[in-house]
């Protein structure tokens, strides 16, 4: 029973410093491993990281980036995050210094809303890769477009299904001219809207 009582003591103390290896130079793991069994020494705390943020469960807003970000929709998007309280995630395939360059212009109005964006790079065929996306990220409350991009022109032109997303899709409108769909205006009145397809 002795030995058991030691085995079990051996692993309590190995459990206690599980983490220890996370967070300790070589240097300093050697040193803890060499500890007699008897003396508990407390590891180091864990050092703050600059602007570290847990996975967020918060509702979001998914915005759909192409080749180009008209002001209008972007106005759209950080208006509609702010007062919903929602975070902003940015889709893309394009790559991510295109991305960050189309985002770069907005980065000063997300952060006076204070809307928190994540910028997401995904690959493949479109509607396949945003699906996937989105099925398995139940946090998106919608997803906005643009209405001259591929996605958006498809959804107004009828020839995409309205389920073939598994989230609403809004197709933000940047011209005056009615598209023929529902169009649910924006809340501003310089000719843009907001079409949910």
């Amino acid at each position: 029973m002795k030995k058991l009582t030691e085995t079990m003591k051996q692993m309590l103390d190995a459990l206690a410093f599980a983490h220890a290896g996370e967070y300790l130079s070589g240097r300093e793991k050697a040193r803890v491993l060499a500890q007699k069994s008897g003396e508990i020494e407390k590891a180091p705390a864990a050092p703050t990281r600059v602007k570290e943020r847990a996975a967020s469960k918060a509702r979001r807003v998914a915005l759909y980036l192409g080749s180009e970000l008209p002001p209008e929709v972007m106005d759209y998007v950080i208006e509609t995050c702010s007062r919903l309280q929602h975070e902003l995630t940015v889709l893309t395939f394009e790559s991510e210094n295109t991305a960050r360059a189309l985002m770069e212009p907005h980065l000063q109005a997300l952060d006076a809303a204070g809307v928190e964006m994540d910028l997401v790079t995904l690959s493949g065929e479109p509607m396949a890769g945003l699906r996937r996306y989105l099925r398995s990220h139940p946090e998106v409350a919608f997803l906005a477009c643009k209405d001259a991009g591929y996605l958006g022109r498809s959804y107004l032109n009828g020839t995409q299904g309205k389920n073939a997303l598994p989230v609403p899709v809004v197709v933000v409108t940047t011209t005056a001219e009615s598209t023929g769909a529902q169009e649910q205006p924006a809340a501003d009145g310089n000719g843009t809207g907001a079409v949910v397809a």
